[in-house]
């Protein structure tokens, strides 16, 4: 059952994206706040193993690549119209010989068959939590793949709190035409993870409450 719901979403995503994925970065740049300093502040150790889940066309990697090149990247997403895209952008980029990238689901992934790696130094999910049904899933699927000392860092979508309310509703309507969920739980469901797995976390509102960040690290 479990295979059937990932294989749905997976068609759906592909579906959504299947033009999309043409202009997408060229239009998210404008409300994906926070991406860039999550990739700021990723600080791998040297020849450290990076992975992005829900890599999409791979924007995040190639600039995560281009700004810690010591480490090594990869990445997974549920849309194989996505990673095409990416695939072609790191090529372009002329980083295909530092990130890999696989078709997988957040939610159950074996990074071992996909990679041959089993941990990561350093993971990240940048506004993918509000995309994924099960986001509880792949948050505690990513939580569970952090090597000792490794740190995860989200950011995603706010609740507008401290924003006008019209701002809000305007904003959560548009983004529930791609299916987008901004996730009132976050700040709970990743402090709940982080005490039953024997991570630290930490949780930070930006830009008035528009993006929440949320950073899980295990001791090393």
């Amino acid at each position: 059952m479990a295979g059937d719901v990932g294989a749905g979403h997976a068609g759906h995503m592909d579906a959504i994206y299947k033009t999309q994925r043409h202009f997408y970065d060229l239009t998210r740049k404008y409300y994906l706040l926070g991406r860039d300093a999550l990739i700021a502040g990723l600080a791998p150790p040297p020849n450290g193993t990076v992975l992005e889940i829900g890599c999409g066309t791979g924007r995040n990697l190639i600039a995560a690549a281009k700004r810690w090149p010591d480490a090594r990247y990869y990445g997974v997403d549920i849309s194989e119209a996505m990673l095409e895209t990416a695939r072609a952008s790191i090529a372009k980029a002329g980083l295909t010989g530092r990130i890999t990238l696989a078709q997988g689901d957040a939610t159950a992934f074996n990074s071992v068959a996909l990679f041959g790696v089993a941990t990561f130094d350093r993971i990240f999910q940048s506004y993918t939590l509000s995309m994924i049904p099960d986001w509880k899933g792949a948050l505690r699927e990513a939580a569970g793949k952090l090597a000792p000392g490794g740190r995860l860092d989200i950011v995603d979508f706010g609740q507008q709190e401290r924003l006008p309310s019209p701002f809000k509703a305007l904003l959560f309507a548009w983004l529930a035409k791609f299916d987008v969920t901004p996730r009132a739980e976050l700040k709970g469901a990743a402090c709940g993870i982080a005490r039953d797995t024997g991570l630290t976390a930490s949780f930070a509102s930006l830009r008035n409450g528009y993006a929440w960040s949320a950073r899980l690290s295990r001791a090393a």
